[in-house]
């Protein structure tokens, strides 16, 4: 007996089907040290269009350098209030928004200090895995992160977030999608 194949399938739109309580927005408890801070985004395709179906999912450090999981043996503090993780659908419009704090200098590889930054994958239909970038902080010495210093330097600024205008602590990052100049730049796992 010979079965057909079966066809090849994307990540979604099936992404909100009994996974919707993984979904975090907020990350960080009162009383959790660091600087608080509020991500909203957008997540648009080439043609600028929003992508209404989508899911950012977002994994950091506490404000002390140190992830909230056991593979992270390093001796720094670890806030029992603070999750590291995030996940939130976009909505209609694309739009996404995550409260947090800042996080603390990672090493890399090697043991050099990397700028603060967020992991940021993105799921949506038409891809075959997820998308994987980075958020960095506006304002932020980025010269010494090794993964940063990779990307050209035209195009460092789809992975490093605005001040939103007129708002102390809310940051503006718009991810891109499916090619274009503006394109937000993404990582090979």
């Amino acid at each position: 007996m010979t079965l057909p194949l079966t066809p090849s399938q994307t990540v979604g739109p099936y992404l909100h089907i009994g996974l919707d309580w993984l979904n975090t927005t907020e990350l960080a408890a009162a009383g959790v040290a660091g600087e608080r801070v509020v991500i909203e985004g957008r997540v648009l395709d080439a043609d600028g269009e929003p992508v209404p179906d989508g899911v950012v999912e977002i994994w950091q450090a506490n404000s002390h350098g140190k992830y909230a999981h056991t593979d992270d043996a390093r001796a720094l503090p670890l806030d029992a209030g603070f999750l590291g993780f995030g996940r939130t659908p976009t909505d209609a419009e694309g739009r996404f928004r995550f409260s947090t704090i800042k996080p603390g200098s990672v090493p890399d590889a090697h043991g050099k200090p990397q700028a603060p930054h967020i992991m940021v994958s993105v799921f949506a239909r038409g891809l075959l895995k997820q998308l994987v970038t980075r958020l960095y902080f506006p304002g932020d010495e980025h010269a010494a992160d090794a993964v940063l210093q990779q990307v050209p330097a035209a195009r460092r600024a789809t992975l490093i977030a605005n001040t939103k205008s007129g708002q102390q602590g809310v940051l503006e990052w718009t991810i891109v999608m499916g090619g274009g100049e503006n394109e937000t730049v993404f990582f090979e796992l």
